[in-house]
């Protein structure tokens, strides 16, 4: 059975809400949902390791639904362009088959720029840094639905919390502090739930699965607080051969307006809908790589925010 030289996959299940955009800002990470890379059937104990790496290139102002030029809205900053490569590495160990932890340590590396408009002057400001974001510490528990030669199924739920480990005060060679909504860290903590259904059927080659979840943050921190979000992923992968997997994925983002004094209420928050293609190669039983190119079908935001017109995902996963 195909599916079977892939289970490990499912190792970076600690990206349990993958964060949207979020900010006028653009600052941002990748809607696919790495839990299910490669759609295997992982239900050993043990430790799993996955590395991804993201780009996502903001450089559309976008007001609702609708593209608009450099400072078409007039503003106090007009976005131009935010550039985001983030990093991911994830540490994945099973007590159980039906328990396990994990520990998601990111780097993000960011580069923006926006024009200041100050008493009739147009400014233009930048900021690029890379730093240590905010780690996620997350559980999982899983129980076996059917197994059978036909199908294995199981249903789940991850549960754990985002951590304050990410600057929240990175600055410019000029001394200006970034907007909150595009500093490596919120500097809250928040609660991270999730549910998930996924189900293998060896004699078509194949499995998918459906994900909803949400990321509460619990407190504020420095007159900021981040939006709740939350999330909603299918997805379907089809083992072509031995080695080649090919997948698809829907994915529904919502994320509420940030709050505070140091927040941009009126351009934070908004909704999306995106459709992701991919793709994973086993170079053995327990080494693979895959990867995605995320496009948007539906984009609303509030106020004015950065978009990309697409972004990708690659990374590796092994299991030991």
């Amino acid at each position: 059975m195909k599916f079977l030289c892939s289970r490990f996959a499912a190792a970076s299940a600690a990206v349990l809400v993958s964060t949207a955009a979020g900010a006028s800002c653009g600052s941002a990470f990748c809607f696919v949902n790495t839990n299910w890379a490669v759609q295997g059937i992982w239900d050993q104990p043990g430790f799993a390791f996955d590395f991804h790496y993201e780009y996502i290139d903001q450089d559309q102002p976008m007001a609702g639904s609708r593209r608009i030029g450099v400072g078409e809205i007039p503003a106090h900053h007009d976005e131009v362009r935010t550039l985001n490569h983030n990093w991911f590495a994830t540490v994945d160990y099973g007590f159980t088959p039906e328990w396990g932890a994990t520990l998601v340590v990111p780097v993000v590396d960011r580069e923006h720029e926006h024009i200041h408009n100050h008493h009739g002057e147009q400014i233009v400001q930048r900021w690029s840094f890379s730093d240590l974001g905010d780690m996620r510490l997350t559980g999982r528990w899983q129980q076996t639905v059917a197994a059978t030669a036909e199908r294995a199924s199981f249903a789940g739920a991850t549960f754990g919390l985002k951590l304050p480990t990410g600057k929240f005060d990175v600055t410019n060679e000029q001394g200006e502090v970034a907007e909150r909504s595009l500093q490596p860290g919120t500097g809250t903590t928040d609660l991270i739930l999730t549910a998930y259904f996924r189900e293998a059927l060896p004699q078509f080659d194949s499995s998918w699965f459906v994900q909803a979840g949400t990321q509460l943050p619990l407190n504020s921190r420095d007159q900021y607080k981040p939006g709740n979000q939350f999330g909603f992923d299918a997805g379907y992968r089809y083992d072509a051969t031995d080695k080649l997997g090919l997948m698809l994925q829907a994915n529904f983002r919502w994320k509420g307006r940030d709050s505070g004094a140091q927040a941009e209420p009126e351009d934070s928050g908004g909704r999306s809908i995106t459709l992701s293609p991919g793709i994973s190669y086993a170079f053995t039983p327990n080494v693979q790589v895959y990867g995605y190119v995320q496009l948007p079908l539906y984009q609303y935001v509030n106020g004015v925010q950065l978009t990309a017109d697409w972004s990708a995902v690659a990374g590796i996963s092994a299991q030991f």
